[in-house]
Formats: structure tokens, sequence, C-alpha cells
């Protein structure tokens, strides 16, 4: 097992992981930027190293700085968390180089699937579903107007290097398809470095559906069952509950079986999830794999009772699962909301200090943050500030119990997504568990209930 661990991230991952290595007896590294030198991380762990200024291409992108930082520290892995350098091949590869264990995926899957072409060729090869599209990037306009004529419209264009609805764009007709591949790819070459795009049939009405697996370096692979991610604005989901409320048993261990398939089929290994659009008769169609720990893993934490943060590390130690597929029991109902630092009607993000923070707790009630009273929320990094998750008997009271969380928490000081969680709870189509990937527009689109809402905190 690992001595030390250097966790190359911030926030609550940052916290969540070093909760993990604390409970089972691994030091800590954290690395900071100039903006976060008195964040709670860098407070709880064992040793503490400045990698450069706020913004996140000289800190925590900074693939020197932090490599430097684990070999002066000692550190014999280095978790990556979600998001900067999580997903990047050439970082794991950089740590394997180095001698330093990389807790995630091997290089090369991980630029498998962040092909987004290449891996449906990979995931169609190995019998998952796929929507009607391109089997590599489009190579010029005439192709890609012919192949949208066959497939049929709408189609989505999408970057193959894409995410976080970057480079992605709908066309509903052929006279809007030339303008939107030229946009598409200079959105994707700005963002990724990369300017390919690949072409799909889209689906008006889906729902967002994922499953979490778990490989060891033994052959073994297991899932932990489907997250619902339907709720979601511009491609960035804002609540994730498991189990979904649409999925029976018989469909969840058909597409279980499939993902552990799959998975095995390129010899995945550590935490991933495979994502699925899914259509109002259940059908259900491969997206992308996400070869890291996700931002609402512990639902699924909840509802299975793995720690998957802890699995991860003893994965990447060499050791085998530490339960089998038939160990894994799913009880109740598990809800996750993501608190953003932003205005709740416009979605400014709402940077700034924080004067009073007090998240409810309770029975059945997690609180994953590294936000406190006094701290300052910087404007460089993601707006998330806190999830709540929950755990119920069943969905209605899980739901019950997100609602009385967040009516009994009080931030201050800036702006939250507070009262907009509120508004999604009490929604009925939410309550009845009918929501597709566009509740949001239509959310958004009504007008909230009474002008408290913007003024909520």
């Amino acid at each position: 097992m690992f001595k030390k661990i250097l966790i190359a991230n911030r926030g609550e991952i940052a916290m969540r992981i070093l909760v993990a290595c604390r409970e089972m007896g691994i030091k800590t590294v954290a690395v900071y930027s100039e903006a976060d030198e008195n964040a709670l991380h860098v407070k709880y762990a064992d040793e503490d190293i400045c990698i450069g200024p706020p913004r996140s291409a000289d800190s925590y992108l900074n693939v020197p700085a932090i490599i430097s930082a684990a070999e002066i520290t000692g550190a014999d892995a280095i978790h990556p968390g979600y998001g900067f350098l999580s997903e990047s091949a050439y970082f794991a590869e950089v740590c394997e180089a180095c001698h330093v264990r990389f807790i995630g995926p091997d290089p090369s899957v991980i630029k498998l699937m962040g092909d987004k072409s290449r891996a449906r060729r990979a995931m169609k090869k190995a019998g998952l579903p796929m929507l009607p599209g391109s089997d590599g990037p489009v190579e010029n306009e005439d192709k890609a107007i012919k192949l949208a004529r066959d497939i049929g419209y709408p189609v989505i264009i999408k970057a193959v290097a894409g995410g976080g609805g970057r480079g992605m764009r709908v066309v509903r007709n052929p006279d809007d398809l030339t303008h939107a591949i030229r946009t598409a790819q200079r959105e994707a070459e700005a963002a990724f470095g990369v300017g390919d795009v690949y072409i799909e049939k889209y689906l008006e009405s889906p729902k967002h559906i994922e499953f979490q697996i778990l490989g060891d370096h033994h052959g073994n692979v297991v899932h932990l069952g489907e997250r619902e991610c339907s709720v979601q604005r511009r491609h960035q989901k804002l609540i994730e509950e498991s189990p979904s409320p649409v999925l029976s048993d018989k469909l969840r261990k058909k597409m279980g079986a499939a993902v552990v398939d799959a998975a095995r089929a390129v010899q995945y290994t550590n935490a991933g999830t495979f994502e699925f659009l899914m259509d109002a008769e259940n059908r259900f169609y491969f997206m992308e794999v996400n070869t890291r720990l996700q931002v609402e893993h512990p639902v699924t934490e909840f509802v299975t009772g793995v720690d998957i943060v802890k699995e991860q590390i003893r994965i990447a130690a060499g050791e085998r699962l530490s339960f089998k597929q038939s160990d894994v029991v799913f009880t109740g109902h598990s809800i996750e909301c993501r608190i953003n630092a932003e205005d709740p009607v416009s979605f400014r993000p709402s940077p700034g200090l924080i004067r009073t923070f007090q998240l409810s707790t309770g029975p059945g009630v997690r609180v994953d943050t590294a936000a406190h009273a006094d701290c300052t929320i910087p404007p460089y990094y993601d707006s998330l500030i806190a999830k709540v998750i929950v755990y119920g008997r069943d969905r209605a009271e899980a739901i019950a119990r997100m609602k009385r969380t967040l009516e009994m928490s009080v931030i201050e000081g800036i702006q939250t997504t507070i009262p907009l969680h509120l508004r999604i709870l009490a929604d009925p189509e939410f309550v009845a568990g009918k929501m597709t990937t566009h509740f949001m527009e239509r959310l958004v689109e009504s007008k909230p209930a009474s002008g408290k809402l913007a003024a909520a905190g």
C-alpha cells in the first residue's frame, strides 16, 4: 500500500480524497495555488506545497510543478480527483515515467476514451448500442452533408476531444450544417487544442443515464449500478440520483452486464463511468466514458456502501477488488445537489467572502465541501462550493430529506443555487421522475413562483 499520496486538486474533492487517505493511514500532500493558501485541504494535509499563481494553467494544470512536488515530498502516488489533469493521458504517462503511481486508468485507456470517435468505435466493437453517426472525424463538409442526410435531421456535431458541452452544436436543417461544423471546430480548437468533430443522430428528449464501474489489474470488473443525470444545464449536471426512477431491475442487469463486458474488452482498470442516452422506449445508446472519479460518486456510495475512493487507491496499489459483483446490493435512494456560487436566476458566478456557512445535517445527510464561514471563494475556478447528498428508504423520502436540508441551510455573503434546487425539487415533472435532458430549459423559461428566488442566498 502507498505510504504517501499527493492530491493534485483543490476544493471539496481534495478534501474527499484526504478523508479516505486519513482513514487508510496514508500520509497526504496538498498542492495549492497562491489563491488557495488558506484552503482547508492545505490545512488538513500532512504536507503542502505551493505550485504557482492563481490561474489554473500556472498551478493545477502545471505538470512539472506537480511532479516536482511529488518528488520533493517523496509521494509514491498521485490522485488527480476530477477535472484539471484527471483525464490527461500525458500526465498519467509522466507519472509513470517518474515512478509515481497515477491513481486512475492506464494512459492508453485514457487516450482511447479521450478521443470520442475512437471510443465510439471501440465500444461498438465491444457490443454497446450506438446512435447512427460518423465512424471518425468528419473529413470534409461535403461528406458531412451526405452523412447528415443519411442519418436524418436533427443531428449533433461533437468535438472529438470534447466535454462539458464545448465544441457541440445541434443542427435541425441542412442550411445550418456548414456553419455549425465550422463553429464547433473553432470552439473545439480553442478549448481542447484539437478541432476535429464528428456527427451523430440527435435525440430530442433523452434521459442521461450513467453506470459506475471499477476494475482491478487482475481482470476483475464490477458495476455499481446507475446514476440518473438528466437534470443539467448546458450539459453541466445540477442534480444526480441513484437509482434512476425509470430503470427496472431487468434493464439494470442488462445494461450493467453490457458495461462490464465493454470495460473488459478495453482492459479498463480503476474507476470509470460509462454514459448513455436513453430514449422514451428505454432504448439506451453509448455516449462516452469518463476515465476518472465523478463529481456525483457519493450517491453510488450511499446506495451500495462501497467507498469508491478507497477502492481506487487499493486498485492503483495492485490489490484486487475487495468484493465481487454478487456482493453488490442496492438499497434505498440517494440524491445529490451541487451547490454553486452562482446567481440562481442568471447563473452568473458569485465569488467573494462567505460570512455565514451553515449547511443543515441530520439523518441520512452527507455534505462534501471545503467551504466555511469567513473563507473566500476565488473567481479563478469552478463555482462548485459544496455537494449535499441525502439518503432515504425510497425516492420520496430522499426528496423530502433534501428539501428539508436545503431549506434549513444558510449561506450568506455570496449567492448560491440553493433556491434553484428547491424549485427543481418541487417541480411535478421532477417529483414524478419524468425529467429529460431538456428539463432545465423548460424550468428556466418559466417564471419563478416568487421574487425571492433571485434574492435568496
